[in-house]
């Protein structure tokens, strides 16, 4: 099908695969190579004016099959699952499109790095096992020739949540849910959480779950790092630049009750290059938007949302960023080593950092308190005094169920999402990533059904509210 669209795009012209090469791993084959030399002498010949070729080694190529939008980890699990699931090797060419080359801003980085399955719904579930599964094994999914190991730095400690007696009905049935997909998840009563953590004060505690196997914390910086080592192995492209434009075409259809919706297929990708005025457009059959806090923008950029509202073509992707703030403190006579990540009835949350006697934690904000998204600026005074470091982190947050919006854009026909999650995209990413993956080359999720989390809902109304968001 790709072909079909884009056949100029994947035929040998004049570019060819040559190993060691720039702009992509793609350089001028040998005649092409001659005849621009030969153009370069002649525009140096008396009477004539110099012309010599500008070097366009920064700028992405002119074609790709695949334009991810957003660097981070889910955009590179993405990349890394259509690379891994294509037919043959080199059948399809993926590039990613990032415009903060450092990573200084991305979700990615400035998550605690949390993993766990308790969760309310069984996608969220099932995505937080497999990725277990593919943490545990990292290195048989990631290895490449000649690197060293990857290594997580994961630490099994486990999640705690703790429940007040209102919430406590609630805790009992996510459990219960959690165990029927799989998950090793045991409900503790006061006491027996007094004889197992004996530092707890549990006032206010009326029954606590906690997670036995494959979950804690893990390094998120090593994983951005090994999946993008790893898709360049196999051929993925990068380019630092901001996506400011869709060139698309539309058709006219009617639905089966004589409705008039308008198609819309993307042809044409705009990527402004980084501190320049120029753009490069590249031609391509698909886009995923992974851009995370920034998604809405993206899909805005392509017509989503641009309607009547209450209608389909009206409907907005609801994805916002969200400021979180996450707090370091020293605390010398604290929990031990084997300390869980915890979070409190009151929506606070800490976990060990290190070795040192060193913990770090935050609270979740009520929508009153929602500081301001504008910049990553540290309010020092919303959780307490005696800390020794800050740093704040963007949530891409789903405001209408703060759950992930995966899958193609019913409208915009060849635009997927893969955004949206609301503070747990990090841990679920090789799943997600997995999920667009098959609904691109197969046209269905085939591992994990991830049916609730496609766009039509927002229109439909249909929430598929996640209840435990930290």
């Amino acid at each position: 099908m790709i072909r079909r669209v884009l056949p100029h795009g994947m035929g040998r012209g004049l570019l060819t695969r040559r190993p060691g090469t720039r702009r992509g791993g793609f350089s001028l084959d040998w005649d092409g190579k001659v005849s621009e030399i030969k153009k370069k002498i002649k525009s140096i010949l008396p009477g004539r004016s110099c012309d010599l070729l500008q070097d366009t080694s920064h700028l992405p190529p002119e074609h790709s099959d695949v334009v991810i939008v957003g660097g981070g980890v889910l955009g590179l699990s993405v990349a890394y699952w259509l690379k891994k699931l294509e037919s043959r090797r080199g059948a399809i060419r993926v590039l990613v499109v990032e415009r903060d080359h450092t990573y200084s801003q991305a979700s990615t980085g400035l998550s605690v790095g949390g993993i766990c399955q308790q969760f309310s719904l069984p996608e969220n579930i099932q995505l937080s096992l497999f990725s277990a599964s593919f943490l545990r094994n990292i290195n048989e999914y990631l290895a490449v020739v000649d690197a060293p190991p990857l290594d997580l730095r994961f630490n099994p400690s486990g999640y705690l949540l703790l429940a007040s007696e209102k919430d406590a009905a609630a805790m009992e049935s996510n459990v219960k849910v959690q165990r029927q997909e799989g998950a090793k998840v045991s409900l503790m009563s006061p006491d027996q959480l007094r004889n197992k953590f004996p530092w707890i004060n549990t006032e206010g505690v009326a029954l606590a779950s906690y997670g036995m196997e494959d979950e804690g914390w893990f390094d998120p910086w090593c994983l951005l790092q090994g999946l993008r080592r790893k898709v360049q192995s196999l051929g993925v492209l990068f380019c630092q630049g901001e996506v400011t434009r869709f060139v698309s075409s539309s058709q006219r259809m009617l639905t089966t009750d004589d409705k008039a919706v308008v198609l819309k297929r993307i042809h044409e990708v705009h990527v402004k290059m980084d501190r320049s005025l120029e753009y490069q457009p590249v031609e391509c059959a698909i886009v995923i938007n992974a851009a995370g806090a920034w998604s809405a923008q993206i899909a805005a950029l392509a017509g989503v949302g641009e309607g009547p509202p209450g209608t389909l073509q009206g409907t907005k992707l609801p994805v916002e960023p969200r400021k979180r703030y996450v707090y370091v403190w020293h605390c010398p006579q604290g929990p031990g080593l084997e300390t869980p990540l915890v979070a409190d009835t009151s929506g606070a949350y800490f976990r060990r950092e290190g070795l040192g006697s060193n913990y770090l934690g935050g609270r979740s904000p009520t929508e009153q308190e929602e500081p301001d998204p504008a910049n990553l600026e540290v309010d020092h005074d919303f959780f307490q005094d005696k800390v020794q470091s800050a740093w704040a982190g963007y949530y891409d947050y789903n405001t209408f169920d703060q759950n992930g919006v995966v899958g193609p854009h019913p409208l915009v026909v060849n635009m997927y999402f893969a955004t949206g999650f609301s503070g747990h995209g990090l841990q679920q990413a090789p799943g997600i990533g997995r999920a667009v993956a098959e609904m691109v080359l197969k046209g269905r999720f085939q591992t994990i059904d991830l049916s609730p989390f496609l766009f039509t809902r927002f229109y439909l109304g249909e929430k598929i509210q996640e209840n435990n968001i930290i």
